[in-house]
């Protein structure tokens, strides 16, 4: 469902988040910026990165919704990706250098799936040399670009349902829906591994990332469509980035009160710290607030003005 519109020369509101299907052979951060180009130099961010070999949604925040972005990295997400099995590459994926071959076994689509159910549920994942993660302040994949490898902590990740799509005598098309920080390259080598075989990465397509997993994105070549027509751009309403957190409508004194940075302590007391989505007494998103065990309620993320949600 659209909940809002944007121009490019007029902003019909300001603040939303634009589900964009990222093309391959583009990174987040290139992608991001040609949005913010066609929507006219507006501020912008994404809610968790795709590497260029992948494809999919890359929701990104516009306006005074980058102040929610970062509420979009710990959902989970669904990716489609074949495997290409008796290979293995040192960046897991098709973009790099063949390092290993192996025989394939002769396996069945039965013997595939019944594999995969031991790969599913929380498992300990160390993150590939080749990613973005950062060592005294270096990207992992520039120390591996010059053939430097260090310890990875392992963490946790948790394979939610992994299901085979298609299969071939030495690639398979899988579908998996994850948590946040799963690397599907390492997976993809583990599904190898425990067939018998090595494996590496041919296409990777992220379906959705929730909360948004029931809605439409948009292609690159339709916002420039868009925007050459003046026509406004299909965009969710900022509060679609939190709906998963707890609503707390305010009066219109208390809302002035959080405005000026001041303790709201009307609250119900709750066991625990809270994060809130705000709304004041018309309905309008505020933007967030946290609330200590005592009801206190602090400002987290405002917004400069009340935005409708209709």
């Amino acid at each position: 469902m659209v909940d809002a519109v944007f121009s490019e020369n007029c902003a019909l509101t300001r603040a939303g988040v634009l589900l964009l299907d990222k093309p391959v052979g583009l990174s987040s951060n290139a992608a991001l910026q040609v949005v913010r180009r066609l929507a006219g130099g507006v501020k912008a961010g994404h809610g968790g990165s795709l590497d260029p070999l992948a494809s999919g949604m890359l929701p990104i925040c516009l306006g005074e919704a980058t102040r929610l972005a970062g509420q979009l990295l710990h959902g989970r997400k669904a990716y489609r990706f074949g495997l290409k099995l008796g290979e293995r590459s040192d960046t897991g994926d098709a973009e790099g250098a063949i390092i290993e071959r192996s025989a394939v076994p002769a396996l069945s689509p039965a013997q595939v799936s019944a594999t995969l159910p031991a790969l599913t549920g929380s498992h300990q994942q160390v993150p590939p040399m080749y990613s973005a993660l950062k060592r005294a302040g270096q990207p992992l994949y520039r120390l591996a670009r010059r053939g430097i490898v260090v310890e990875r902590a392992a963490r946790s990740v948790q394979i939610e349902r992994l299901q085979l799509l298609e299969y071939g005598a030495d690639e398979l098309q899988l579908e998996v829906v994850c948590s946040a920080g799963t690397y599907v390259r390492v997976l993809g080598e583990d599904i190898a591994r425990a067939l018998g075989t090595c494996g590496r990465l041919t296409s990777l397509r992220r379906l959705y990332v929730e909360p948004f997993q029931d809605e439409v994105m948009v292609e690159l070549a339709a916002l420039r469509a868009l925007s050459a027509a003046a026509a406004p751009w299909p965009l969710l309403r900022a509060d679609r980035a939190v709906l998963h957190l707890p609503s707390l409508a305010l009066s219109c004194e208390q809302a002035r009160s959080l405005a000026r940075g001041q303790i709201v302590t009307t609250v119900p007391p709750t066991p625990t710290a809270v994060l809130w989505r705000l709304y004041d007494d018309e309905g309008r998103f505020l933007g967030l607030g946290d609330s200590d065990e005592c009801g206190r309620l602090r400002s987290r993320r405002l917004f400069s003005a009340p935005l409708p949600v209709t």
